[in-house]
């Protein structure tokens, strides 16, 4: 095509040539005619030859553009009916006006669709016509589709994308994943026996983690006595959570001898990152969630932040070194050293537990001779604290280290030492926003580590072995070099609190506990005093009977209660409740809902240890121990939240939830 363009340039530029050569002619005319005719005659040939060259040139231009335009129609033609796209034009009524062949062989048809409705297709395919989008993937006979719509022609396009999807699937099943494998009790139960008796131990434990590595083609090193570093990826893994990490359970029939406790596994998985170094950030993460949490399970955690949950059977095993609980104990001193004040904060609506171990960080700021303020939201309070503070107002140095969030606010600096108490949750402190203020943050809890956590925390003194934060305290003020007596209300406020945790030394008590609560009661903790608080007054006693005159038993040893519709109820008196239903003979799992003044539907759980409460309530976006938990639901009624307490209650006993 460009020789015939240069052609007509070139005849351009000849016609112009002609018109000098005949203008040339005729001024040799006027000096030798003879020259001028022979020139004329030359110049006549040339004219000739040209219209003969135009002529021909169209002639082959147009014989070109036809055949181009057939090539292009025909090309066309057949791309339509056999290009490997699916075509359909419809009309406004959902009526198939044409199609071409592939679309017929995407239906599954040897016939024609014309005519007949688009829903004999896919009825998918309406409704993608009916909404905003122009595009999306439909299923046909097992194939997936993209659809892509234009509206205004009433045109579709079927694109077979089964191959792509494939290929993103084998890309995401190979994407490596590590895992963090550690005997998070070795040392405890381990401790004392002769050498022989650990080795034959550590070695029936790493035969069961070797064998289930090779058995699901993980490669496995050992890097300590009681650590590994698995590798596997995605398809690897999705095997392993369907197998619900079966090692844990395994690992957990390990007994040693005379103790008879269990061995225990945590796994820490980092997964979905892109380099190496994120999967290890990630593994190491996860591994530190499922220790924060009691250990015993398995913790998934990828960039995007979903984090899942396996295991957590067990109940954590009680330290019988007190070694953290001095260094840690020294570090807080540290901290607060080189702070201009302290800052303590439980949780929302606090228990005596939050208010007695705040009252126990208080007297270690105080020893270490730096000024502490106890945040703390008077509006929210449970009786028994409200009883409790009735007796610390009694005394006036005490009383005047309680601050609201607002004053709290306008005292706080930059050098300012926040300890968060009895939680680790922002969204369950005091104020949040005081979290933001400051640049260092303490947290000391004994609930198992949720996802949900203190943003670069300092300092973090977590055990879930522990019947109370109190007892915690307890613990550190016993380590400090600078002890203060304690008064007596200080004193029983502690104790209060590892009262009110462990039921009356009845629930998660280890000799730690008792070791705390005798050092309390040395230094003047008033039992009566305690029993004062924790009592009933007769209204609440009622309203727990009426409770409990509803309970179902909804599974063998599983008793559920729902409160009425209509009715509101205290968190307290629904955790009183099914705390009260243990003590009937046949329940070791009890579940209580009511509707609370703030319009949630509030759940209470507790268990003697068959069932795992906290992965029920967790399910239901709550949280807790092994055998407390509870959680709060929002835009529900009391009949909806019960039926969702069903389903995971069936979810937990079928294996559904880990």
């Amino acid at each position: 095509m460009s020789n015939k363009f240069k052609h007509r340039w070139r005849s351009d530029l000849l016609i112009i040539l002609g018109v000098l050569c005949l203008l040339f002619i005729t001024f040799t005319a006027f000096l030798n005619w003879m020259l001028a005719l022979a020139g004329l005659v030359i110049l006549a040939l040339a004219i000739t030859w040209f219209i003969f060259n135009e002529t021909q040139f169209d002639k082959e231009l147009i014989e070109y553009v036809a055949g181009l335009s057939y090539r292009l129609k025909k090309v066309g033609g057949e791309a339509l009916l056999q290009m490997p796209i699916g075509i359909i034009l419809y009309d406004d009524t959902g009526e198939i006006e044409w199609c071409n062949p592939e679309m017929d062989t995407i239906a599954g048809s040897h016939t024609t669709h014309i005519g007949k409705a688009l829903d004999d297709i896919s009825g998918e395919i309406n409704q993608l016509i009916l909404s905003d989008k122009d595009s999306d993937i439909l299923t046909i006979r097992d194939r997936k589709y993209r659809v892509r719509l234009r509206r205004d022609d009433r045109l579709l396009y079927f694109t077979d994308i089964n191959d792509v999807l494939e290929i993103k699937k084998n890309y995401y099943n190979e994407q490596s994943v590590l895992a963090l494998i550690f005997l998070d009790n070795y040392d405890e139960v381990t401790q004392g026996l002769e050498d022989q008796v650990r080795s034959t131990i550590n070695n029936e434990a790493t035969s069961l983690i070797k064998a289930w590595a090779q058995h699901y083609g993980i490669y496995l090193r050992r890097t300590a006595s009681d650590r590994f570093l698995a590798v596997m990826n995605e398809k690897l893994l999705k095997h392993v959570e369907a197998d619900h990490f079966s090692i844990l359970d395994q690992v957990r029939k390990v007994t040693v001898p005379l103790s008879h406790i269990p061995l225990t596994l945590s796994i820490g998985v980092g997964a979905g990152a892109e380099s190496l170094e994120e999967l290890g950030t990630y593994s190491q993460s996860a591994l530190d969630l499922g220790l924060g949490r009691g250990g015993d399970q398995a913790v998934i955690k990828r960039p995007d932040g979903n984090v899942k949950f396996y295991g957590g059977k067990s109940n954590p095993i009680e330290k019988r070194t007190r070694v953290r609980a001095r260094v840690i104990s020294h570090a807080l001193s540290e901290l607060m050293l080189e702070s201009d004040q302290v800052m303590i904060m439980g949780h929302q609506a606090p228990d005596l537990d939050a208010i007695g171990s705040c009252i126990g960080l208080l007297k270690i700021a105080h020893a270490n001779g730096r000024s502490a303020k106890i945040v703390m939201d008077r509006q929210k309070n449970v009786t028994g604290v409200a009883r409790l503070l009735d007796e610390i107002k009694k005394h006036k140095n005490l009383w005047t280290s309680f601050i609201s969030a607002e004053q709290a606010h306008a005292e706080v600096t930059r050098r300012t030492l926040v300890i968060v108490a009895d939680t680790h949750r922002p969204s369950m402190v005091v104020d949040r926003t005081l979290l933001d203020d400051v640049h260092r943050v303490v947290v000391i809890d004994h609930h198992r580590r949720a996802e949900e956590f203190v943003k670069d925390p300092v300092l973090v003194y977590m055990e879930p072995y522990a019947s109370s934060t109190s007892e915690l305290v307890t613990e550190l003020l016993e380590y400090q070099s600078n002890e203060r007596p304690l008064d007596v209300i200080e004193a029983t406020a502690m104790l209060g609190g590892i009262a009110v945790d462990t039921k009356n030394f009845t629930l998660r008590t280890g000799f730690r506990t008792f070791d705390a609560a005798s050092y309390l009661r040395a230094h003047g903790a008033d039992t009566i005093l305690v029993q004062k608080f924790l009592s009933d007054d007769l209204e609440q006693f009622n309203q727990r009977a009426a409770l409990i005159h509803r309970t179902k038993i909804y599974r063998p040893k599983v008793a559920i209660v729902t409160g009425d519709q209509d009715k509101t109820y205290d968190q307290v008196l629904l955790a009183q409740t099914a705390d009260t239903l243990l003590m009937l003979e046949g329940i070791r799992t009890s579940f209580v809902i009511g509707m609370r003044e703030d319009g949630k539907v509030g759940i209470s759980a507790r268990s003697l240890g068959d069932m795992n409460v906290q992965i029920i309530m967790e399910s239901l976006g709550g949280g807790g121990h092994l055998n407390t938990a509870a959680t709060q639901l929002e835009h529900e009624s009391v009949s909806s939240a019960e039926e969702k307490v069903k389903q995971a209650i069936d979810r937990y006993i079928e294996g559904g939830l880990s």
